[in-house]
């Protein structure tokens, strides 16, 4: 057996001494993946024409009767004035209307138009696609692994308790 065949068959029973996690190193981790999976998903959306951060809020509207731009921000975790300029951009896209609320006037709504519900099967399969990229050799153990994890750190900072079905619960509404 030549050195180079008996050194790696040296290293593989070696156990793996990791260097200890740094202040920043679980943060930053996160933080990469985000802006990566998020620069993946607006190259995937661009056939459809539209943004990372378009389709959070077209998928929203496809959930449901219309939400108020106050309704979306709150949903999306986003400031009231950055959901009223991509609803803004949205309209002009012709994906989105605004109307007066059925029930109460004095309150407007956001709908999809029919381009708007057009474009959520693209919408999908950007999504879809994305995340088969960012979840390549990953098992589905390690996945459902991976969302509980990520739910514990989001309803820890977000200081929420996360049940045993994985999504997080607010203590009291």
């Amino acid at each position: 057996m030549g050195k180079k065949k008996k050194d790696e068959k040296k290293e593989k029973g070696k156990k793996k001494h990791h260097a200890p996690v740094g202040a920043t190193d679980v943060s930053g981790a996160i933080i990469q993946a985000a802006r990566s999976i998020r620069t993946v998903l607006s190259r995937n959306l661009l056939s459809s024409g539209l943004y990372a951060g378009q389709d959070g809020v077209m998928l929203a509207l496809a959930e449901g009767e219309g939400m108020t731009a106050g309704a979306l921000a709150a949903r999306l975790g986003v400031k009231a004035p950055t959901m009223t300029r991509t609803i803004g951009r949205l309209e002009a896209q012709g994906f989105v209307e605004r109307r007066p609320d059925n029930h109460d006037g004095r309150l407007t709504v956001v709908d999809l138009t029919k381009a708007g519900r057009e474009t959520l099967g693209l919408i999908t399969q950007a999504c879809d696609l994305s995340e088969r990229q960012a979840l390549d050799g990953l098992s589905e153990k390690d996945v459902r692994t991976l969302l509980k994890l990520l739910r514990t750190i989001d309803g820890n900072l977000r200081g929420i308790e996360v049940q045993s079905g994985d999504k997080p619960v607010a203590d009291e509404i």
